[in-house]
């Protein structure tokens, strides 16, 4: 949630498409309003995160009301809680949070409704006047009624969003790719492996099978072969190329996989990169592929994969990684507290290389991957200490 979005909403002084203002919490007798407001945001027309925002009196010009002291007022936990025993179609329920704004003095809270391709979100259960099986949205700045359906083809709307045929070629090919047993192989010549979806055979991906290159990578000699096999994946929508990126097969062919991206830390004021990792964030087009193209059929593939991933960082987000390497900068002078358990594997000296810089590399892998650890385990402290204070 964007905070300088919030303001800005606030700003304009009327409802729209994906937020809705509300003076204060909902009470004990309005739960079904409650659950009516979710599910229509929830299965906004916008395509987009929605937020309804409390603590916006309209009939006071849209001025600020504190929401500190409010008897009624809800945090993440309980809205999770008060989604959970709602009968969604599926069981696939809405993914609330809550989070507190500071303007102007005032605490306002902002439930935000993040968007999803399950829509639409409906009940196979009635709950007090909010009905099964009717299918809410929200048109400019007004929910569906209770008693009434959207109109269909805001409906089919919903529906199209759910299979992905309102999104881009792109975004259609990363959602299919995460369908493993969906896509066969293609018949092609030497120079590439292809495959295609067996659905929707104009989306195809490939890699070329002669090398592209010959560079080393610290994270090369994990594996028990370190020699180098760089790749190219297409990824093809028709005879459209959608994408391409490197690929590197590991361990002299036994395990195929897109290469990880490169971040570095700077510790001082002169931006040079003090620090180098491999990463992949989790959700992302890369990350996807790299899921689709492991497929343990062996000891060997499972063997080349394990040591791969010890060598990478995985964020589960790009939030996540910015906040990490914060954390890094300020804890990097105590980095020999993070240097256990590292095994730095044997590199063999290669002509125009300075194995030094291979094997420096890989032991700051290894203590930033303990500290992600302790990082993430302060983090989950930290959400357990708000949420018992709230």
């Amino acid at each position: 949630m964007d905070f300088f979005e919030i303001r800005k909403i606030i700003r304009l002084k009327q409802e729209g498409g994906y937020w809705d203002f509300k003076r204060e919490w909902y009470s004990q007798d309005k739960k079904a309003d409650l659950l009516h407001d979710i599910i229509c945001m929830a299965n906004n027309l916008e395509n987009r995160d929605a937020y309804i925002i409390i603590g916006v009196d309209e009939e006071n010009d849209y001025s600020l009301v504190d929401v500190t002291t409010d008897v009624n007022r809800k945090n993440t936990q309980k809205m999770v809680d008060f989604l959970r025993d709602k009968k969604f179609a599926g069981g696939v329920r809405p993914i609330v949070y809550v989070q507190e704004v500071k303007l102007s003095g005032r605490a306002i809270d902002v439930i935000v409704i993040k968007n999803s391709y399950e829509t639409p979100f409906y009940l196979t259960d009635n709950f007090q006047g909010v009905m099964a099986n009717n299918i809410y949205t929200r048109i400019m700045d007004s929910n569906t009624p209770k008693n009434k359906s959207a109109d269909i083809f805001h409906i089919e709307y919903l529906w199209k969003k759910r299979f992905r045929l309102i999104t881009t070629p792109l975004e259609r090919m990363k959602y299919y790719l995460q369908s493993k047993e969906d896509w066969e192989n293609s018949p092609t010549n030497w120079e590439s492996e292809k495959k295609y979806n067996k659905y929707y055979p104009e989306f195809t991906i490939e890699y070329t099978l002669d090398d592209d290159g010959n560079g080393y990578q610290y994270y090369l000699f994990n594996q028990t072969d370190s020699r180098p096999h760089w790749r190219k994946i297409r990824l093809y929508y028709h005879q459209t190329m959608l994408e391409e990126i490197e690929g590197v097969s590991l361990d002299g062919g036994r395990y195929f996989t897109p290469t990880p991206l490169t971040e570095g830390i700077s510790l001082t004021k002169y931006h040079h990169w003090d620090i180098v990792y491999k990463y992949f964030i989790a959700g992302t087009l890369r990350y996807t592929i790299y899921k689709f193209y492991y497929e343990p059929d062996g000891d060997e593939e499972t063997h080349a994969h394990r040591c791969f991933e010890e060598c990478v960082l995985i964020f589960s987000s790009e939030r996540e990684k910015e906040e990490f390497n914060r954390y890094v900068v300020k804890h990097w002078n105590k980095k020999d507290n993070f240097s256990y358990g590292i095994h730095i594997p044997y590199m063999p000296p290669i002509e125009g290389y300075i194995m030094e810089e291979f094997e420096k590399e890989y032991r700051n892998v290894q203590i930033l991957k303990n500290m992600l650890e302790k990082f993430r385990l302060e983090n989950e402290m930290e959400e357990d200490r708000g949420r018992y204070n709230q």
